[in-house]
């Protein structure tokens, strides 16, 4: 009697992957917009084509990658900032969190809710990108920092949290 219940749990797992999958994309899609209103749809270009890549890494469909390429490089796309915030984590491992909005305020506010929820604020300016250095266009730690079992949980939520917010697209720490 058991059978009747396995389209339910195939549907139902089908879901949970579907729905990180539209999470995924919707970032990717984000940052192609970005780069293709950046170098006005020519995907010959190296920012472009980075952003293509990243992508297809995420099994993104050619056509949703070509939607988002035309939707930047068109008159009605609207401006995405790309913003970076600085914070301390749990045991003083700094945090770099680069977001792609469209609202700045709205991005900033949802980045402080997340952090004072586990306890943190954002930092100033440059307090924090001192430990890192940018290179490639992500940030490399250039020093990492030991820390206890129980801080390490505690940034995986907090990491976990960060990039589900579909604002963020990277978050980076100095953790070991």
């Amino acid at each position: 009697m058991s059978g009747h219940n396995k389209w339910s749990k195939i549907k139902h797992k089908k879901a949970g992957t579907d729905a990180a999958k539209s999470k995924i994309f919707s970032k990717m899609a984000r940052l192609i917009s970005t780069a293709s209103r950046q170098v006005k749809g020519d995907t010959s270009s190296p920012i472009l084509r980075a952003a293509i890549d990243k992508a297809r890494e995420y099994n993104m469909p050619a056509d949703n990658i070509e939607r988002a390429v035309k939707k930047g490089s068109g008159s009605e796309s609207e401006a995405m900032d790309a913003i970076t915030y600085e914070a301390y984590g749990p045991g003083g491992s700094a945090l770099i969190i680069e977001a792609l909005t469209s609202n700045r305020n709205k991005a900033a506010q949802e980045v402080k809710f997340i952090l004072s929820k586990h306890g943190f604020a954002l930092a100033a300016q440059g307090s924090a990108s001192w430990a890192f250095t940018k290179e490639a266009g992500e940030w490399k730690p250039n020093m990492t920092i030991p820390l206890s079992p129980d801080d390490e949980k505690i940034l995986e939520a907090l990491i976990e949290e960060l990039e589900d917010n579909d604002e963020v697209q990277d978050v980076y720490t100095n953790a070991e």
